[in-house]
């Protein structure tokens, strides 16, 4: 049941994926007409936000049952009542699942209008409010306390400070303004802070801003499996090597019980420095983050022995986590994907230099785990099929928690090399609303299964490192 468009391509990027996935391994093993109803399914899955919220608990300072109670009360508070339940995910046990209302059909639209950029709309669409840097038009007239309704520009074409925009626009739903046009827009105007408090969006989803802070970390389900899948273990020494924002680093911390080491690195400053306020507010200690290119973190020369960060000799790590720069294809909603062709197939080469490193990083008998946000089979089970040609001291390993899909064909992987892969693939589950009525009648275990599958697009790859000798 489509709500919204599905996701549109540049011309050549949907040539790309036609191709991949209809090819022969796949259609020889499903048919034609059940690869192209899949593919068409997914289309629709990615323009629309998966069917739960997800958080994860910071089990170091509070009990999943506690932060449940009051999650639950600030969600009726901000529903005004609305009886929507906090679920536990009986395999991930530092996870709650907020099942998301909508699409809701039946919002009135008001005549004062507010356009956003694509970003601030998809964030919309998950729960968040709107902020004046996401503003790119309203209405001419509109004031402080104004009730708007508010669209995204998905295709990027309004111009900022416009007073009408007649292009393709999505409507996310409605709110009150906080700021009047003049204000959002002069050149002294707030450059941040927010700009439209949502009062009534078409997906339903609860707000976290200033939501416990430091007890909760909003996560995608499957980055919370990477980590379960990685377990690292107290006194290890792990590598995320790709690690901004954090989450995946906080979440090894907590389950170290912050002891042992975590190498934290990530090339862009800015993003070095919100891992270390996520690991401050989450109070974690054994982290240790450095701004550093992964794919020159090898050392080639004898390390001075005070030296705590980057690059390292070979074989200091314990267990790794790579989870890899990536064309993003998997991220949801995305009503309009901008990359180029060359932009999506440029991340293969990067992910392989990085992957070249983490096998020379990781001790004999370590844990590597790969990961990616995309579909694409290039940058997944073909990285893999790579891996293990390349790497004869790599061998897959089964990954537990295994909640996701197996891999999928078309690199002639086997089938029971497939088993030990996991894609999390949305059009698993047929794209359908949730109404508080369905809600209440809905059992536990059908929400579980669901949320299980109704999420962003993702892959897992565990390998293992054997003795060289």
């Amino acid at each position: 049941m489509s709500f919204f468009p599905k996701i549109s391509f540049q011309h050549e990027v949907e040539e790309y994926l036609i191709k991949m996935f209809r090819n022969n391994e796949l259609i020889t093993a499903l048919g034609t007409q059940e690869v192209e109803s899949k593919y068409q399914s997914l289309l629709s899955h990615l323009s629309h936000p998966p069917g739960f919220t997800t958080v994860r608990v910071n089990t170091r300072l509070a009990s999943v049952k506690h932060v449940k109670k009051l999650l639950f009360e600030e969600i009726q508070k901000q529903f005004k009542g609305l009886c929507v339940p906090v679920l536990e995910h009986p395999k991930l046990q530092d996870v709650l699942l907020i099942p998301v209302i909508g699409p809701r059909r039946d919002l009135k639209k008001h005549a004062s209008e507010v356009i956003v950029g694509a970003q601030c709309g998809y964030a919309v669409l998950r729960g968040a409010h709107v902020y004046v840097p996401g503003i790119i038009s309203t209405s001419r007239y509109m004031k402080a306390g104004d009730l708007v309704s508010v669209y995204s520009d998905i295709e990027g074409k309004c111009k900022r400070g416009a007073k009408e925009f007649e292009g393709v626009k999505v409507f996310l739903g409605n709110g009150i303004s906080e700021l009047s046009r003049s204000e959002i827009f002069s050149s002294s105007g707030p450059l941040n802070g927010m700009g439209i408090r949502m009062i009534e969006t078409v997906y339903l989803s609860p707000s976290f801003d200033n939501v416990l802070p430091s007890h909760l970390f909003l996560q995608n389900l499957p980055s919370v499996v990477v980590s379960h899948i990685l377990n690292p273990q107290p006194g290890e020494r792990i590598l995320d090597m790709c690690a901004a924002p954090g989450g995946k680093t906080t979440h090894l911390a907590t389950l170290m019980h912050d002891q042992g080491e975590v190498i934290a690195m990530d090339k862009i400053a800015n993003k070095v420095k919100k891992i270390k306020q996520n690991a401050d507010l989450l109070r974690l200690n054994c982290i240790k983050a450095f701004c550093y290119d992964g794919t020159k973190a090898l050392s080639v020369e004898k390390r001075d022995d005070e030296q705590e960060g980057p690059p390292f000799l070979p074989e200091s790590f314990d267990r790794i986590l790579l989870d890899a720069p990536c064309s993003g294809m998997g991220q949801r909603p995305n009503m309009a994907y901008s990359s180029t062709l060359k932009e999506v197939t440029s991340y293969q080469p990067l992910q392989r230099k990085l992957f070249t490193v983490a096998v020379k990083l990781l001790k004999p008998g370590g844990i590597l785990v790969y990961s990616t946000c995309t579909i694409t089979l290039a940058e997944n089970e073909e990285q893999v099929a790579w891996a293990l040609k390349t790497f004869p001291c790599l061998q897959l390993q089964p990954q537990e928690p295994h909640i996701g899909g197996e891999g999928m064909r078309g690199t002639g992987l086997s089938l029971d090399q497939l088993k030990l892969l996991q894609r999390f693939d949305p059009s698993a589950v047929p794209l359908q609303g949730m109404d508080i009525n369905s809600l209440q009648d809905s059992r536990e275990d059908d929400l579980i299964s669901r949320a299980n599958k109704d999420c962003i697009g993702f892959f897992i790859a565990k390998f293992i490192k054997l003795n060289s000798k």
